[in-house]
């Protein structure tokens, strides 16, 4: 255990003592702020149906932040220890691959969770500054807080999979970023439904990102979403671990 948490702390040194992390930090926090002001517009312009907490994640900026955000942060989990060679002096150390796998991992969630935790402060902040806005709703923001912590950590392990296939950090990103693209998109298959699916759609209906999410910003903390994205994570988390095993024994 005293490893493992040696190596989540290196992996997160590596973000906070260097510019690349607050870089990364105010990134995110530009980008939500804009998604924030467009939200706050449209909503001058045309009241919404829905708490402002369930119309964010409908908004392209969410998923643009999620999207390009996890590649960047896993693109050097992996690859840049291969690029520079330390790899192999870490697989060498007495610690195991299961552990080096999950401590890049946590540390990689950890600071994704980092980045979007002043988040938070937004429903409080318009509710105390902007006239007309009711009480905040904690339910719902809890439970789309565990949402996007959930995401994360599924798109933290896609990220860990695809750095761990090579040691350039940009082909690592462009790996991660089809990847998660690719489950993204799947999710549309579900809302046009072409004739030809038939009883596929309950299938596509399930791995759509977007129907997760919207469950969970709108106050539904489902078992079945859970299960999904802990499911996925260790799928690519064991990918992950076989990779950095035949590297070990190669």
């Amino acid at each position: 255990m005293q490893a493992f948490l040696t190596l989540v702390r290196r992996e997160l040194a590596g973000h906070f003592l260097s510019m690349r992390g607050y870089v990364i930090m105010a990134g995110v926090q530009l980008l939500l702020g804009a998604s924030l002001c467009i939200t706050l517009e449209a909503l001058n312009q045309k009241p919404f149906d829905m708490p402002l907490t369930e119309k964010m994640p409908n908004t392209g900026f969410f998923w643009l932040i999620l999207l390009l955000v996890a590649p960047v942060i896993t693109m050097r989990t992996f690859a840049h220890e291969r690029a520079s060679g330390t790899l192999e002096t870490l697989l060498t150390t007495p610690v195991s691959d299961w552990a080096v796998v999950l401590a890049k991992f946590t540390g990689a969630w950890v600071f994704f969770l980092l980045t979007w935790l002043p988040a938070l402060a937004t429903p409080f902040i318009l509710t105390r500054y902007a006239s007309g806005m009711g009480d905040v709703d904690p339910g719902p923001l809890a439970s789309l807080a565990i949402g996007i912590t959930l995401l994360g950590g599924f798109l933290m392990a896609v990220g860990c999979f695809a750095s761990s296939l090579t040691r350039s950090q940009i082909i690592a990103a462009m790996t991660s970023f089809a990847i998660s693209t690719g489950m993204f998109l799947i999710g549309f298959i579900a809302v046009i439904r072409p004739p030809w699916m038939g009883d596929q759609s309950a299938l596509f209906s399930h791995l759509s990102m977007l129907e997760h999410m919207g469950d969970f910003a709108s106050g539904v903390v489902d078992t079945r979403h859970v299960v999904f994205y802990t499911s996925l994570t260790g799928l690519f988390l064991y990918f992950t671990h076989k990779v950095v095993s035949f590297r070990r024994w190669r």
